[in-house]
């Protein structure tokens, strides 16, 4: 997509979203080096950055020492570092506001103006555009958030309405144009169905087999560029679907398997899997020990304020179900990582007790009131 951009052809498809790293190839060369250094770099400005959403999220719901530990375990954390410094473009990318969204939704309750909750729809449709799989958390956020204003007599449903408006106007653009190119409504993005078809069509070698991809498999890319992306796509929905209903108790079971997959790294002990993969026994004790503490923060917080906790339920709840269906691996948990490791934290080291955080929130958030006008 960024070479396409680079040569003045535009937007191919939306088989990825639309955020690239097509203006660093315009000033240092496309696939240079120096591009490469400069990418690497941004990367890791935005992993680092994603220290201070996650020390102020966690700040704001489970006190200043969790929070510290969270930033610092942010920072140190494996995959954060591995991601941003192996992947480009929106894994960290998208990790950073993603988080910013979050922190956000923990807080917006407290704002009276619209221009607040208006503002928070932009950021929320700028994430989408990064990374559209964040799209099933925003009703949770949204409506947490409207439920907080709802429960101290607020207009709940005017201010919520004016973030998804706000959301909706930034994506706009992006989904008007897929419409006049594709002629189908594309909102963010395509590729659902061929995802789905890679990890449901009998081969599970591997959670993601790459021959089902056009990019890995010359004859799938024949056919793409034969039949065209729009055709190419609803044929593997029908393969998909028609699969799927031949084959019920094979879909439940790797299903099952794929979620076991997310939480814990496990897919296969066979030994030409594990020649292939050999990072997958290591990392196996190491995600299921986050997930075992991820557990424990949750248990512990249920226990001392199940109100502020329940965002991070949704979110670990609802936000993976795709990734069941689909294809699972740990690079597909980038976007709620931070949120993962706020309960992993809490799991270690618990949290203060609610009334002194909730005074030095309520004090210093009533200063912050003093200093704007009423709406």
């Amino acid at each position: 997509m960024a070479r396409s951009l680079f040569f003045g052809h535009g937007f191919s498809a939306p088989f990825l979203p639309l955020t690239g790293p097509t203006g660093v190839f315009r000033l240092f060369g496309l696939y240079t080096l120096q591009a490469a250094y400069v990418l690497l770099a941004i990367n890791g400005l935005f992993s680092a950055l994603t220290c201070i959403p996650v020390y102020f999220s966690v700040r704001n719901v489970a006190g200043q020492r969790a929070a510290r530990w969270a930033a610092w375990g942010w920072a140190l954390y494996p995959f954060a570092i591995y991601f941003s410094a192996s992947q480009v473009w929106d894994y960290a990318l998208t990790s950073l506001l993603f988080a910013c969204c979050f922190w956000a939704a923990q807080v917006l309750h407290r704002t009276h103006r619209s221009i607040g909750w208006a503002a928070f729809g932009v950021l929320f449709g700028v994430t989408l555009l990064s990374n559209p799989s964040v799209l099933t958390s925003l009703p949770f956020l949204l409506l947490f958030a409207g439920w907080r204003v709802r429960r101290d007599g607020g207009p709940w449903i005017r201010r919520m309405a004016v973030a998804v408006l706000a959301t909706i106007v930034v994506v706009l653009p992006w989904s008007i144009r897929n419409q006049r190119v594709l002629h189908t409504a594309v909102p963010l993005r395509d590729g659902f169905w061929l995802e789905f078809y890679a990890g449901n069509h009998g081969d599970t070698s591997v959670t993601n087999p790459p021959a089902a991809h056009p990019a890995s498999n010359d004859y799938e890319m024949k056919k793409w560029v034969e039949m065209g992306e729009t055709a190419y796509l609803a044929e593997k929905q029908d393969l998909s679907i028609r699969f799927v209903r031949q084959h019920p108790r094979y879909f439940a079971a790797v299903t099952l398997r794929r979620a076991l997959r997310y939480w814990t790294s496990f897919w296969s002990f066979d030994r030409g899997y594990l020649k292939r993969e050999p990072f997958d026994i290591p990392n196996l004790f190491f995600c299921t020990g986050l997930t075992l503490l991820m557990l424990r923060g949750i248990r512990r917080w249920l226990r001392q304020d199940w109100r502020s906790v329940m965002p991070y339920l949704a979110l670990v709840v609802l936000f993976p179900i795709p990734y069941y269906l689909t294809h699972a691996s740990m690079d597909y948990r980038q976007p709620i990582e931070p949120q993962i490791l706020a309960l992993v934290i809490v799991g270690l080291v618990g949290m203060q007790p609610q009334e002194s955080y909730v005074a030095e929130d309520e004090d210093a958030f009533a200063v912050d009131v003093e200093l704007q006008p009423a709406n």
